[in-house]
C-alpha cells in the first residue's frame, strides 16, 4: 500500500510540471462557461478490513482479509466555469468497485477464495481550481453512490484442486446508499483551434478517493480505496475572439442602401495606454477641505435637516473644531461621507469659531428659492436661533435677511429644466461674514484606497480634434481570459490596476483599444500592458486642495489666482507629481459640463505651472483630467444640493517625491 501511494505521488508531481509548462505556451482562445461530456476510467480497488459472514445462510469458515481489483467508471460529464480559475464539474454515470479478497487458508487447511462485482450508480460534484491557467486544474469533492449490484463468487477447495464448491449468491446486510470523498488533478487537452467557437478537449485525470465513507456493509470492517485513471472527452462553445483587419487607408465607399464600417489609419486618432508604477497603493492624503458656507433647507419644514449635526448646551461646550481631524465619524463608507460628516458640522464650527473670535460677527442670508422673503427670512432665523441658544452667542452679533433667491442663485430667469434640483440649491441660508477666519477650509486626513496613479489611464486623442462617437477597451490575458471596458465617449478613461489583476499577482496583456467616429468609421490599436501588484501594501503621503465654484460662469478660476499661487505653489516640492482633474455636477448638458470641466482644470493647471517655473522648482510633472458630470469618477453623490454643490470642484493633488 505504501508502494501505492508513493507512485501516486510522483505521478501527481510529473503531470503538475508538465502543466506548468504547457500553461506558459497557451495561446488566446475562447473559454466556455459551460461544458458537456462523457468520462471512462479504470478504477484500482483496494480492499482493506475483513468480512466473513456473507449473507445469512453462508459463514466462510476463515475471515477474508484485503484484497484488491480492477473495475471501471463510465459518466456524463457537466462543467460550469464562471471564470477560468475556479469551476464545478459533475458526474453522473457508472461506478464499478469490484475485486478480489486475498485467498485465506480454512480450518481444514483448504484454500478459500471470494471475489465480487460490486458496483454503484454515483453522482460525483467537484470543485475545480486552476492555479496555473486554465487547461491544468486540481479537483476535490464528494461522491454519493446507490448500490447496484452486490453479488459474490465464493470457492472453497475442499481437497486440494479437486473438489470445488462455488456459491454464487448477493452479500447480505450490503448499504444502500455511500457518501464519500475524492481528491485528483487533471489537464485539458485542447482539440480546437483557439478561434474556434466550438473548443474540444481531452482530459486526463488521475484521483484517489480514500476509505472513508466507503464501507460497503453495515457489520464487519470491510473498507474500499479507490485510485481511478480515465479520460475525458468534452466540448463547450464560447464567444469568438475576433480582430478586424487594418488597412492603412479607408476601404472603397458602399452602396448607399446601408451604413459602412471603414477601419480607417491609425494616425487620425492616437490611442495610449499608462500603467500604473506599483499596485495596491493607499494614499494618506493630508486635504484642505473647505467648508461651503451654505445650510440647505427641506421644502415645506422652517427646520434645520436632521442631517446637519445638532448640539446640545451641554454638547457645544465640549465641541472643538480641531478634533474633527482626528474623529471617529459615525460614517465609515468612504472619504466623501467622511468629508461629508465635517461640512454636516457646519453650525457647530461656526459657533466654536465665533465664541472663539468674539468680535466677529456674521450676516444669515436665507433665500425661499421663489417663495417670498418672509420663507427665506425664517430659515434665517431658525440658524440664529440655535447658534445663540446652543453655543451662546450674542444675538446682536448676528443678522438675519430674508430673500426670494440666494446671492448666487442656480435658477436663472425663464429656466425650465433641471428646477427641482435647482430649486433644492436655493432654499438654502448662506452665511456672510467679514472675519476671513470664520469659515477658513479644515485640514483633514482622509485615505485612499485607489488614487489616480494606481489605475490604468486609457487615452483617445484625435489629430484633428474630432472626438470618438464612443471607443472601447479589449484586454486579453495570457491564458486567454477578455475583459471589455466602455463604451466610453470622453478622451480619458482609467480603470483600477487591482480591478483588472483581480487575485493575481502580476499579469501581461494584450490591449486592443478600438472607436468609432461619427461617420462610422473604426480605428483600432493594439498594445502590451504589465501590472505587478507589490507583495505589501505601500503606505503614501499626498496634499489635496479643491477649488469650489457657484453654479455661474463669472466665478472663474481667475478668481482663485492668488489662492493657487500663494497657498497650493508652494507646497509643490521638486519632483513632484500634481494631478488636477475638474468635475461639475449632475445639472445641465453632459457636453457643456464637460467643457467646463476641462476649462476649469486646463486654467488651473497654467496658473499653477507658471507660479512653479517662476519659483524654479525642478522637475514637477503636471496631469490634468476632466470628467464633467460623470457619476463614476464624482468627488461625492449626486442626491442632496450639499453634495452637488461641492462636486462643482476642481481638486488638486500634490505627490511628494518618492
Amino acid at each position: 500500500m505504501q508502494n501505492v501511494f508513493v507512485r501516486l505521488f510522483f505521478v501527481l508531481m510529473m503531470l503538475t510540471g508538465v502543466a506548468s509548462a504547457l500553461t506558459a505556451q497557451e495561446v488566446q482562445r475562447t473559454q466556455p462557461k459551460f461544458w458537456i461530456g462523457f468520462t471512462g476510467a479504470g478504477n484500482y480497488n483496494m480492499y482493506t478490513g475483513t468480512t466473513q459472514k456473507l449473507n445469512e445462510t453462508l459463514m466462510a469458515p476463515s475471515a477474508f482479509h484485503n484484497g484488491s481489483g480492477f473495475g471501471g467508471l463510465g459518466t456524463i460529464l457537466l462543467e460550469y466555469r464562471p471564470i477560468p480559475q475556479i469551476g464545478i464539474m459533475l458526474n453522473l454515470g457508472y461506478d464499478n468497485r469490484g475485486g478480489t479478497f486475498n485467498q485465506v487458508q480454512s480450518p481444514c487447511n483448504c484454500p478459500e477464495d471470494l471475489k465480487t462485482g460490486l458496483s454503484y450508480a454515483t453522482i460525483q460534484p467537484s470543485l475545480r481550481i486552476s492555479p496555473f491557467g486554465p487547461n491544468f486544474y486540481v479537483f476535490l469533492g464528494a461522491a454519493y453512490s446507490h448500490n447496484l449490484n452486490k453479488s459474490f463468487t465464493y470457492t472453497f477447495d475442499q481437497d486440494n484442486g479437486d473438489l470445488f464448491n462455488t456459491d454464487e449468491d448477493d452479500f447480505s446486510n450490503i448499504r444502500k446508499n455511500l457518501f464519500s470523498a475524492h481528491v485528483g488533478i487533471g489537464y485539458d487537452i485542447q482539440l480546437a483551434s483557439a478561434e474556434s467557437p466550438t473548443q474540444v478537449a481531452l482530459s486526463p485525470f488521475i484521483s484517489y478517493h480514500p476509505y472513508f465513507g466507503q464501507a460497503p456493509r453495515d457489520i464487519e470492517s470491510w473498507s474500499i480505496s479507490t485510485i481511478r485513471v480515465g479520460m475525458s472527452f468534452k466540448f463547450g462553445r464560447g464567444a469568438v475572439n475576433k480582430r478586424a483587419e487594418r488597412a492603412v487607408a479607408p476601404a472603397p465607399a458602399p452602396a448607399p442602401s446601408y451604413n459602412p464600417i471603414i477601419i480607417v489609419a491609425e494616425s487620425d486618432v492616437k490611442f495610449s495606454v499608462r500603467a500604473p508604477i506599483s499596485n495596491p497603493v493607499r494614499r494618506t492624503i493630508n486635504e484642505t477641505f473647505p467648508l461651503r458656507n451654505y445650510v440647505f433647507f427641506e421644502e415645506g419644514t422652517t427646520d434645520i435637516p436632521n442631517r446637519y449635526v445638532k448640539l446640545n448646551k451641554e454638547q457645544a461646550k465640549y465641541f472643538d473644531t480641531e478634533r474633527l481631524r482626528d474623529s471617529e465619524f459615525k460614517n465609515r463608507s468612504g472619504r466623501s461621507d467622511r468629508q461629508m460628516d465635517v461640512y454636516y458640522n457646519i453650525l457647530n464650527i461656526l459657533g466654536d469659531r465665533m465664541r472663539e473670535n468674539p468680535s466677529a460677527q456674521i450676516s444669515l442670508i436665507g433665500a425661499s428659492a421663489g417663495n417670498g422673503a418672509a420663507l427665506g427670512k425664517e430659515y434665517a432665523e431658525s440658524v440664529k436661533r440655535y447658534l445663540t441658544d446652543v453655543f451662546e452667542i450674542q444675538s446682536s452679533r448676528i443678522n438675519t435677511e430674508g430673500k426670494d433667491q440666494p446671492i448666487n442663485p442656480s435658477e436663472s430667469p425663464g429656466a425650465v429644466k433641471f428646477l427641482p434640483l435647482l430649486h433644492a440649491g436655493d432654499r438654502r441660508v448662506d452665511i456672510v461674514s467679514k472675519t476671513a477666519d470664520l469659515m477658513t477650509p479644515l485640514e483633514i486626513i482622509a485615505v485612499h484606497e485607489n488614487p489616480m496613479d494606481s489605475r490604468v489611464l486609457f487615452t483617445s486623442k484625435s489629430e484633428k480634434n474630432q472626438p470618438l462617437k464612443s471607443w472601447n477597451v479589449k484586454l486579453t490575458d495570457e491564458y486567454g481570459v477578455t475583459q471589455n471596458f466602455g463604451p466610453y465617449t470622453g478622451d480619458q478613461e482609467s480603470v483600477p490596476g487591482n480591478t483588472i489583476l483581480g487575485n493575481r499577482s502580476s499579469g501581461r496583456y494584450k490591449v486592443l483599444m478600438s472607436g468609432k467616429t461619427a461617420e462610422g468609421a473604426v480605428v483600432e490599436k493594439e498594445m502590451t500592458l504589465d501590472l505587478v501588484r507589490i507583495p505589501e501594501l505601500k503606505e503614501e503621503e499626498s496634499l489635496r486642495y479643491s477649488i469650489l465654484f457657484d453654479f455661474d460662469e463669472s466665478n472663474t478660476v481667475a478668481t482663485y489666482e492668488k489662492f493657487l499661487t500663494d497657498v497650493v505653489a508652494p507646497r509643490i516640492e521638486d519632483y513632484s507629481k500634481v494631478i488636477i482633474h475638474g468635475h461639475t455636477d449632475i445639472i445641465g448638458s453632459e457636453d457643456y459640463n464637460m467643457k467646463l470641466s476641462e476649462q476649469r482644470a486646463s486654467e488651473t493647471e497654467r496658473i499653477l505651472s507658471n507660479a512653479v517655473r517662476r519659483s524654479g522648482k525642478n522637475r514637477v510633472d503636471f496631469e490634468t483630467h476632466a470628467f464633467g458630470m460623470d457619476t463614476d469618477k464624482a468627488p461625492f453623490n449626486n442626491k442632496l444640493p450639499e453634495e452637488r454643490f461641492y462636486n462643482r470642484t476642481v481638486v488638486i493633488d500634490i505627490e511628494k517625491m518618492r
